[in-house]
Formats: structure tokens, sequence, C-alpha cells
């Protein structure tokens, strides 16, 4: 189903980045996807699909970084965005993916989906043509030890300093054109968590989460 958005923009494009994006497979035609264009010019502005379709999962494989958005109830409460990166992020099946949450000074994005689930994942390509995915939906932080946990661990390995694992259900599935996103050459990972989680052990992350990560800067429980 196409949706027109009745909106009057003048904005200069770049036809070989368009090109380029459609190369990629952003721009072509889906089945589970919704179209948001601008009468003025025509172009594609923005997709809806209602799961990940091979594209997709082609461009999420290919991304070493994403971010993570997650708010409180309370509109008094911080809205809290971070980044995350290392081999932590699987995708389930077409509408759940899941990421290995690693022990971190706060717990905010827990605490949040205790209260109330919602969840939004942003991936942006820093390098080859534009694109910004965003994945909407519902999450679960299944903490280490739980059946929860047990269910999903064996998608991850290698990384030392787990704390949950993040399930997220998906509910909308939007990529956008990303024209505004500078390039960035990726040089590697930062090994300082890792090393960090080593010396540390696993008691010794133990007895950090129980002091730091109990409850949210709002005060909002996090982990037991």
């Amino acid at each position: 189903m196409a949706v027109a958005v009745d909106v009057d923009v003048d904005v200069d494009v770049d036809v070989d980045e368009i090109r380029n994006h459609n190369a990629a497979g952003f721009g072509k035609p889906s089945p589970h996807r919704q179209q948001w264009r601008s009468p003025a010019r025509g172009e594609l502005a923005m997709e809806v699909f209602s799961k990940i379709d091979k594209k997709i999962r082609t461009f999420i494989d290919a991304q070493k970084m994403f971010f993570v958005a997650t708010a409180p109830l309370s509109g008094e409460g911080h809205v809290n965005l971070s980044p995350k990166g290392l081999d932590s992020f699987r995708v389930l099946s077409e509408t759940r993916v899941a990421y290995l949450d690693l022990t971190g000074s706060g717990a905010e994005t827990i605490a949040h989906l205790k209260e109330n689930g919602r969840i939004t994942i942003m991936m942006c390509a820093f390098e080859g043509p534009p694109n910004i995915l965003r994945l909407f939906g519902t999450g679960t932080a299944h903490p280490v030890g739980t059946p929860g946990y047990e269910k999903l661990a064996g998608e991850f390995a290698g990384l030392q300093g787990a704390r949950s694992i993040v399930e997220v259900e998906l509910t909308r599935v939007q990529t956008s054109c990303g024209y505004a996103v500078p390039f960035y050459e990726f040089k590697g990972e930062r090994e300082q968590l890792t090393k960090w989680a080593a010396k540390k052990g696993e008691g010794g992350i133990a007895d950090y989460q129980r002091k730091n990560n109990h409850t949210s800067i709002d005060g909002l429980p996090a982990l037991d």
C-alpha cells in the first residue's frame, strides 16, 4: 500500500547518491513495505516494512555499530540513547532481534524495558550508499542466569562481561535516506570493556552490577 504525504519541499538531491542507494537494494519494490514520497520531487523519503527482508538483513549484517533508545513513562524522566558495538547484535527471525547487553555504568535500558517495554534500535550507513534503519518494537531484558538468557546465550560467543540479553519483538521496520550522515572509516573494535571484564572476573562483575545497576538515574528498578 502506498501512502502519500502532502508535503511541499525543495530539496537538493544528489542523483548519483540515489542511484547508489537503489543499487544497494533500498528503493526496490517489496510486498512488505509502504512508501512515503514528496509530491514536489517524487523522491523516495521513507519506507516502512512489516518485517526484516533479505535486503535489510544484508544491511544489518554489514553494520559495526547500532544505537538503542528507550524512555520512562514519566514526562520528567530521562530519555536514554546508547551506542553499541562489538559482535553483539543478532537477527533471530524476520520480526525478532536481540543484542548482548554488556555491563556498563548505567542500566537505563533494562529499567525502561521493565517499566514499559518501548525500544527503538537505529543503524545508519557510515560507508557505501546512504541509509538509516530504525527497528521499533517491544523489548524484554533477560538478565544473566534467567531462562530467557540461557535460551538465547548460544547466539552470542566470546564476549565477557554480559549483563543481559535484550530481545525485541518488532512492530515497525523503517528505512530512510540518510543523506546527511557523514562518511566514517571503521578502524577496529575497542578492547577496553572486554579487558576490564576479564580482569574483574564473574564475581567482580556481579559486585559491580549490584552497586551500579540496581536502579536507573530516575530511580526505576533495573537489575535485581
